[in-house]
């Protein structure tokens, strides 16, 4: 039982994915694992190189990304505690993207093998964490329509709902607002804009009274409103399979 709290918010999360029986918990809880700690802009993964372990977040935040060949960079996801981040390392032998820190970020290293082991054994755990992956891919999929698709003021509003959704479920922020971690070009590489045009949007939505910035933190004076400028829906992020 001595990984339990480091565990904890990861089995509460997987709970909601599946019906997890007492057995299913406590291989979860048992799971072998070595925590690091990361500096931020610091790489956890590198496209090309073999997978040994898979990473689940306990605290600070971590982002995917891939690069062009002439060095452009696109932010494929941001990833929070209590965050499996690279699940695909169980099957696949290498890495296809980059994982890096956004923040300080600390984690539990948990051996390829053993989450191998863990799936082929536990069924029910096997059917939680492929629940994972699917919403993940949701995410993905909701991203692709975001930078394709929407006008700026959108993409960085939807960026905000996400945001404000997400970390509510992790209880690191609500609807009415949060500590946004990222710099504007970090932004701007999540939405496929320049940093000047991430600085113009958020200044546009900060003057309409849309949000209210200081430092870091958003806050969010009418929720409602960010999500009609954002023609935001939930629905993707499947929050009843959400912990």
């Amino acid at each position: 039982m001595i990984n339990q709290p480091v565990f904890d918010r990861m089995v509460r999360k997987l709970a909601r994915r599946a019906p997890l029986d007492e057995a299913d918990r406590e291989a979860l809880i048992s799971l072998p694992f070595k925590t690091k700690v990361f500096a931020p802009s610091s790489y956890l993964v590198r496209e090309g190189t073999p997978s040994e372990d898979c990473t689940l977040i306990l605290n600070g935040f971590t982002y995917r990304q891939k690069l062009t060949q002439g060095g452009g960079r696109q932010i494929l996801s941001v990833h929070i505690p209590g965050d499996f981040v690279d699940l695909e390392g169980s099957l696949l032998n290498v890495s296809d993207h980059n994982l890096q820190a956004l923040t300080v970020c600390e984690v539990a290293a948990i051996p390829r093998k053993a989450v191998r082991t863990l799936i082929d054994t536990h069924p029910r755990i096997a059917r939680a964490l492929w629940v994972d992956t699917l919403i993940d891919g949701s995410i993905f999929r909701e991203w692709i329509l975001n930078v394709g698709r929407r006008d700026s003021k959108e993409r960085v509003a939807h960026l905000l709902c996400e945001f404000a959704k997400r970390l509510a479920l992790a209880g690191l922020g609500d609807e009415h607002g949060y500590t946004l971690p990222m710099t504007q070009e970090q932004l701007a590489d999540c939405t496929g804009l320049t940093p000047v045009h991430v600085n113009r949007t958020l200044k546009a939505l900060d003057a309409a009274g849309v949000i209210v910035r200081s430092g870091r933190s958003v806050s969010i004076p009418d929720w409602q409103r960010l999500r009609d400028v954002a023609g935001f829906s939930e629905l993707y992020l499947h929050l009843d399979q959400a912990a």
